[in-house]
């Protein structure tokens, strides 16, 4: 039996919580890129630097590879090592849809049916060079790049740009990029 003094206290608390929940300032929403030519979005992304989901916590060499389907879903590999640039290989293939064809900068990506993860462009170079993936929760995001490394000045800038946005970037961790990653590379990747 629960005693009331208990049950008042629990209500209270819950009433706390949802009223805070109430107060909180709207963000708005993530910028998205005006418009992403599929195809040229296609192809090997290294993972520069992340908030990390819990996968990829202890990534090294992570990279996302996309692949424009038939049917116009994307099929995904994401591939890291695990621990180290000597660790096991990790192997992810999820799916993303395009939500917003107008567009082509939000998607579903599919990890475990039914589930559509959110996933939003929200910054591409001209040259398709480099991009920040982001989500409205602001719980995770990635800098990504076409080639293992970018610029110091780079990395400041999309830092910069991922904090306007509303992310902590005191919980932004670099991924280490080494490649050849090692004589036994992982097929489909640099």
């Amino acid at each position: 039996m629960v005693k009331p003094m208990f049950q008042r206290s629990l209500l209270a608390a819950l009433a706390a919580l949802t009223l805070a929940g109430c107060s909180s300032v709207p963000r708005p929403p993530v910028p998205l890129v005006a418009q992403v030519d599929l195809e040229r979005f296609m192809g090997d992304w290294y993972v520069i630097a992340s908030i990390p989901t819990y996968i990829e916590r202890d990534a090294w060499n992570a990279v996302e590879s996309y692949r424009l389907d038939q049917d116009g879903s994307i099929a995904t590999t994401f591939t890291f090592r695990k621990g180290g640039f000597d660790g096991p290989d990790k192997r992810y293939t999820p799916r993303g849809f395009v939500f917003d064809r107008e567009s082509n900068a939000v998607w579903g990506m599919q990890f475990v049916w039914p589930i559509k993860a959110d996933y939003r462009i929200a910054y591409l170079s001209d040259d398709y060079g480099q991009t920040v993936i982001a989500r409205e929760a602001r719980d995770y995001v990635w800098i990504m790049a076409r080639s293992p490394s970018i610029s110091e000045a780079d990395y400041a800038r999309l830092t910069e740009f991922v904090a306007s946005m509303g992310y902590d970037t005191a919980l932004l961790r670099k991924v280490p990029q080494r490649w050849p990653a090692t004589a036994d590379a992982r097929e489909g990747t640099p």
